[in-house]
Order: structure tokens, then C-alpha cells, then sequence
């Protein structure tokens, strides 16, 4: 199923959620499997020391696709605007390393890259402070598109 954000947006007149202080967005689309989702949390969560995620689960973000975030994002008024974004997804449901989609919505709006639970409190804590770039992990993604470290670590 895929929403249409924009009418939804539209009827509602809401923005994109924002992240509390220092964490990343963690939104789910997939809701076909509560078990699923609550296995996703405790693996971000048990990953760090430390909250890394605001985690969104509202079924208007059901099967959105991810140019309609990035649309509607670019849309919003700056101050609103977040740069970045996780989908628990799909595939991130079924994955055993519990992979989320990372979403760029400011330097390359639209790209992606797959974030296993392990790697996400780094790239969470980056990110969130702005310590890297977006680009620096997705160009480091392997063949499948997944982040599975740098090539020194």
C-alpha cells in the first residue's frame, strides 16, 4: 500500500515529525507485524548507551514512499525542516540485522543507504550533530547498499 502524503498533508496540515534533541527519526511504515517492530526498537536501543531515536508509529506513514518525504519535506518551512531520516520498513521487518533505510532530505534529497541495528548508534550520533555527513556513509555502503562499516574498521 502506498500513502499519498501530499493529500494527507494537505487535509491535515502537519509537517514531518520532528526528532527530540540529539536523537534520529526511526518512522515505521511496515505494520504487518507488531513482534517485528518491537524487535526493531530493542536492537536500536540495546545497540548504544545512550536514547539515539525518536521513533515514530502512526499508520498515516503506511507504505509512504520515500519522495514523498523528501516532496513534502522540501516543502516545509526551514526552521522545520530535518536533514535526515530512518524507515523501519518492509524489509526492515524481515531483516535479522534489522537494517533501516537511512533517507537523505537535505544535501542529496532522496538517497539512501540500509543502517544494520549494530551501526546505527554511530551513525545516529553523527548525523545528529552533524560530525559527518550524510554522503561520507552512503558512499561507504557495500555492493547491496548497506553500511557495514569503513574499510578500516
Amino acid at each position: 500500500m502506498t500513502v499519498d502524503v501530499h493529500a494527507w498533508w494537505e487535509d491535515h496540515g502537519m509537517s514531518l515529525p520532528e526528532p527530540y534533541d540529539l536523537t534520529s527519526l526511526v518512522m515505521r511504515t511496515d505494520f504487518g507485524d507488531e513482534g517485528a517492530w518491537d524487535a526493531v526498537r530493542a536492537a536500536l536501543d540495546g545497540a548504544g548507551e545512550y536514547p539515539l531515536a525518536t521513533y515514530v508509529s502512526e499508520r498515516r506513514f503506511a507504505g509512504v514512499e520515500v519522495q514523498a518525504l523528501v516532496d513534502e519535506e522540501a516543502a516545509a518551512a526551514e526552521d522545520d525542516q530535518i536533514f535526515y531520516l530512518f524507515l523501519a520498513d518492509a524489509v526492515t521487518m524481515k531483516d535479522p540485522d534489522h537494517a533501516v533505510l537511512a533517507v537523505d532530505l537535505y544535501e542529496e534529497p532522496g538517497r539512501t543507504f540500509r543502517v544494520p541495528a549494530r551501526w546505527f548508534p554511530d551513525i545516529s550520533a553523527n548525523l545528529s550533530i552533524s560530525n559527518m555527513d550524510f554522503a561520507e556513509y552512503a558512499d561507504s555502503a557495500d555492493g547491496s547498499g548497506t553500511f557495514r562499516g569503513f574499510s578500516n574498521d
